[in-house]
């Protein structure tokens, strides 16, 4: 007879989530629905309660990736996320900022009177791997020498942007 969740919920639950734990680290899942989808092709009887509920546990938390949003673990995110980022990380959780791109450009656009600010915050940072910033009224443009930079210092930007999200409870409602 198959052992299932139910019979013993301790173990399973324990060895559910260390698949998830791996799961979120190796692959962009982006959705409960797809959470459970993956858990099931690995074998386990899930329902989309449980996935919620050890989503919550583990602590998991989505963040901006390539075009699309994908759970994480909390610790991967802060260890992501050089230091020296923290007047950068209070910014973004008060500043709404988009970001653009042309050629080895990114843009950055900010509410007016804030791209000044956000540049020195950037250049004060630990991130290194811009040739510089240009700052106007509402939009700054970060410049880069290649497009490998460009990419590393984008998703590392991302992941901090995403990070000040969670740290502002009201940055839904904006």
């Amino acid at each position: 007879m198959a052992t299932t969740t139910r019979d013993h919920p301790a173990a399973t639950t324990a060895a559910r989530q260390r698949a998830i734990r791996e799961l979120v680290a190796r692959l962009p899942i982006g959705s409960q629905h797809e959470l459970a989808d993956a858990l099931r092709e690995r074998g386990m009887d899930v329902t989309q309660a449980t996935v919620s509920r050890d989503i919550a546990e583990l602590g998991l938390v989505k963040v901006p990736r390539a075009e699309r949003h994908v759970y994480v673990s909390a610790q991967d995110l802060a260890a992501a996320v050089p230091a020296g980022t923290d007047l950068l990380r209070r910014l973004l959780a008060d500043i709404p900022i988009s970001v653009g791109r042309s050629g080895l450009i990114l843009v950055l656009t900010g509410t007016p009177g804030t791209a000044s600010t956000i540049a020195q915050a950037i250049d004060q940072s630990r991130f290194g791997e811009q040739e510089g910033t240009l700052a106007g009224d509402n939009t700054l443009l970060v410049l880069f020498a290649d497009e490998v930079r460009l990419e590393r210092w984008r998703a590392r930007f991302l992941l901090l942007q995403g990070a000040a999200a969670l740290a502002d409870p009201l940055e839904g409602s904006r």
